[in-house]
């Protein structure tokens, strides 16, 4: 079980199957703590750092925050989509459940009144993206693998992610969120996932000079000049490639651009056709909206996956059999008709997730 505490009684170290909360000087720090899946996040988890967040966000004896993950693997490799799975086979509401809980720790993460410092070193995917790159303070390093991968399981980006995919510049997070590729650190502060550059071996200091310095000082002193950018380098083509709203027609310019395109194209052609077009939809759809509509969007397009056969599929593909080669239904782009991607975003009537400020102003 994930332990839970109340803001004044929480001891110097709180210990707890799979997250740690601990209040070290004036910063108080959260640790993922399922080393062995990465620390991919559970339902307890998520339900756990919301309540904490919210007494910390009142707390004045803690003046920032810290996210980590235990191990060497890496902050999070996003949601069990184990467990996801199996509720899809079981025609459970956990799932559901899950993503309503966990969008609105993203919603308040990205509304945190006090500095919120996330190290995304190592593997940070999916929803290891929601509770770090909606933070104020964001730091990669050089062992950094993020992305929004969803694409390869037959579902699309969530947790905020399309929205945030949707700001990086041109069209870069179009591309990052169609094939799902991992990018490295210099990648996610040109999409604009993250702020800052740090020497991985030197995280341990800056956590330490965070327990009674100011956030910004403490943070610049450690911080450095990141390695160049492969998809600022790719800019040209990507953009030129990726622009519009065709998904066919994106395949195709790629496949006839040629060079470092024909991986992409690949890969992208690879992926569910459902959840490619969804996707790209979902990018288009997003932009001008603040995060609670954003969220709200990604809810409805993720519970219609649910029924569908994709992401069933595709999680059995990858994680479950790992047999890389999953049977997407349908099988092409151009079977994926305009009203099938329509039919993800059509209101849910009484299951809406409703992120009003009333729901989501736990601070």
């Amino acid at each position: 079980m994930v332990g839970k505490h109340a803001g004044d009684a929480l001891p110097a170290e709180a210990l707890f199957d799979e997250v740690l909360f601990e209040r070290r000087g004036r910063l108080g720090v959260i640790t993922l703590n399922r080393p062995q899946a990465v620390n991919a996040l559970t339902a307890g988890m998520v339900s756990a750092m919301l309540e904490q967040l919210t007494l910390w966000a009142d707390d004045d004896s803690v003046a920032a925050v810290l996210v980590r993950g235990a191990g060497d693997r890496g902050l999070c490799a996003g949601g069990d989509i184990v467990a996801i799975y199996r509720d899809i086979l079981d025609g459970g509401n956990a799932t559901a459940d899950f993503w309503a809980e966990e969008y609105r720790l993203n919603s308040l993460i990205s509304a945190y009144p006090k500095p919120y410092v996330a190290f995304m070193d190592g593997l940070v995917l999916g929803g290891g993206v929601g509770i770090s790159a909606h933070g104020s303070v964001r730091i990669v390093t050089e062992r950094t693998r993020t992305g929004m991968p969803e694409t390869t399981i037959g579902f699309v980006p969530d947790v905020g992610g399309t929205l945030l995919l949707s700001r990086s510049p041109g069209e870069s997070g179009t591309h990052a969120a169609l094939t799902g590729a991992h990018l490295d650190g210099a990648d996610a502060l040109f999409l604009g996932l993250a702020d800052t550059f740090v020497p991985s071996g030197r995280l341990a200091e800056l956590a330490a000079a965070l327990e009674t310095q100011p956030v910004e000082a403490a943070v610049a002193r450690f911080s450095e000049q990141p390695p160049a950018s492969t998809l600022e380098r790719q800019r040209e083509w990507i953009d030129a490639c990726y622009s519009g709203d065709d998904a066919e027609e994106i395949l195709r310019r790629l496949r006839a651009f040629g060079g470092e395109t024909a991986g992409p194209a690949e890969t992208i052609a690879a992926k569910s056709p459902t959840a490619v077009k969804v996707a790209l939809e979902s990018l288009r759809r997003v932009r001008g909206l603040s995060l609670a509509e954003a969220l709200e969007q990604e809810y409805r397009v993720g519970l219609r996956f649910l029924e569908g056969p994709d992401f069933r599929e595709g999680i059995r593909a990858q994680v479950v059999d790992k047999d890389r080669t999953p049977h997407w239904q349908p099988a092409t782009l151009a079977e994926v008709s305009r009203d099938d991607v329509e039919a993800y975003f059509a209101p849910l009537g009484e299951r809406e997730l409703q992120l009003s400020s009333k729901e989501t102003n736990h601070v």
